[in-house]
């Protein structure tokens, strides 16, 4: 008979089980970015010699990951809230180990690309554990969770490409992706042992069978619109990502240590993202989600604008760093925002939307951004990214003012 914790070792599990979340988020994702530095190189020794055809490929075997993530994302998130979430974040862990593995064997660029789909549509770790970490911890301490573990995801996306790129040197590409699903399983392995999930009583279980579907969601147009949110803050967390680089060497004059430079830059956006995230999402528990929400996208859209005036790289560099720190506020804000308006039963279905939400702007952010780079210069995407976050503290304002009743509940 499975013994029901007590109110006293309830807190024990849900800190125990953050712990577990945010390594094993940590480790999944360094496997699903470390190709970013080397998926190029493994095209090419899968055969495909020509340049153009090269970077064609990487990019498809790149996106497919994403699409079918997001695709999934909210059928895992429902199965969970009827089957548990543990059992999702184990399948995750061990079909990840797995795929990654079968990509180190891969024989031509066709068998990548499909591998790549697997490894999206067997994955959804991160997603997962930000569901499972939702629904256990105290709404009062919601924010503060969600923000430690979205910390440990942006660390995870430092160090993928960092590893990959060191693996690849030392061990080969096939021989990085074989480490990383060693890597991945050892996740499974400390989920499957350490992770508790919180048993639900027959009465929950019930009503997740009845009710864990789109039509049992009460406050739907809240919900709809922070998805919405979600969506356009993620195309604005991404979109300056892909002309960093070519920024750097405006800035600068030079292509003499552009990688480096804009290595330096991009961790710097995350570390002020990883040092702010945890701290803000407190911060927000105490004084309320959605004011911590708004004055990030207040201070996000500033420093955006700016960066477009920068004149050096200096200036440029402490800017980011700026940026990260005022985006840590965000993603905590808005998913404990969506569970506040949650029942136990649907947490994971609409969690599973808002990652399919964050897909979309993930896919669409860069996309923008290359064509507006491409044909007015790469400060005139720091303007329109900061524009876009402009939309989303006007999206924020309202939603907080039309829907005050129902986020005070």
């Amino acid at each position: 008979m499975t013994n029901i914790p007590r109110p006293s070792d309830t807190s024990q599990i849900w800190r125990r089980n953050l712990l577990v979340c945010a390594l094993g988020s940590f480790t999944t994702i360094i496997g699903m970015t470390l190709i970013l530095p080397i998926l190029p190189l493994y095209v090419r020794d899968l055969g495909i010699d020509d340049p153009r055809e090269a970077t064609f490929w990487s990019g498809v075997a790149y996106a497919a990951t994403f699409l079918t993530a997001a695709l999934t994302a909210p059928l895992w998130g429902y199965l969970g809230d009827r089957f548990g979430r543990k059992p999702m974040l184990i399948r995750a862990s061990l079909g990840m180990a797995v795929a990654m593995s079968l990509i180190g064997l891969a024989q031509d660029v066709t068998q990548l690309v499909l591998l790549r789909l697997l490894v999206g549509l067997l994955g959804g770790y991160a997603s997962g554990s930000t569901i499972l970490v939702a629904a256990q911890t105290p709404k009062e301490r919601s924010a503060w969770a969600i923000g430690v573990l979205s910390s440990a995801i942006m660390a995870g996306t430092i160090a993928g490409p960092l590893i990959g790129g060191t693996l690849a040197q030392t061990i080969g590409v096939q021989g990085a992706f074989l480490a990383t699903g060693g890597l991945i399983f050892i996740a499974f392995l400390g989920t499957t042992i350490f992770l508790k999930e919180v048993p639900r009583d027959a009465a929950s279980r019930a009503g997740s069978r009845r009710g864990g579907s789109w039509a049992a969601v009460p406050h739907k147009l809240p919900i709809l619109a922070l998805l919405s949110l979600s969506t356009l803050l993620t195309f604005a967390t991404i979109s300056v990502e892909p002309i960093i680089a070519a920024h750097v060497q405006t800035l600068t004059g030079s292509t003499d240590n552009v990688a480096i430079y804009s290595a330096v830059i991009f961790s710097l956006t995350a570390f002020g993202t990883i040092l702010s995230g945890p701290n803000l999402g407190r911060l927000a528990d105490r004084i309320g989600h959605m004011q911590v929400l708004v004055v990030s996208l207040v201070a996000a859209t500033l420093f955006l604008a700016v960066q477009s005036l920068a004149g050096d790289l200096i200036t440029f560099a402490i800017l980011r760093f700026l940026t990260g720190v005022a985006l840590g506020g965000i993603t905590p804000s808005v998913v404990a925002t969506i569970r506040r308006l949650l029942p136990d039963t649907s947490v994971g279905l609409v969690l599973g939307y808002n990652v399919s939400a964050q897909y979309i702007g993930q896919v669409a952010g860069p996309i923008l951004a290359g064509a507006i780079g491409s044909t007015s210069g790469t400060s005139a995407v720091f303007l329109a990214t900061a524009f876009v976050t402009a939309l989303g503290l006007i999206t924020a304002t309202a939603i907080r003012r039309s829907f005050r009743e129902q986020l005070t509940d």
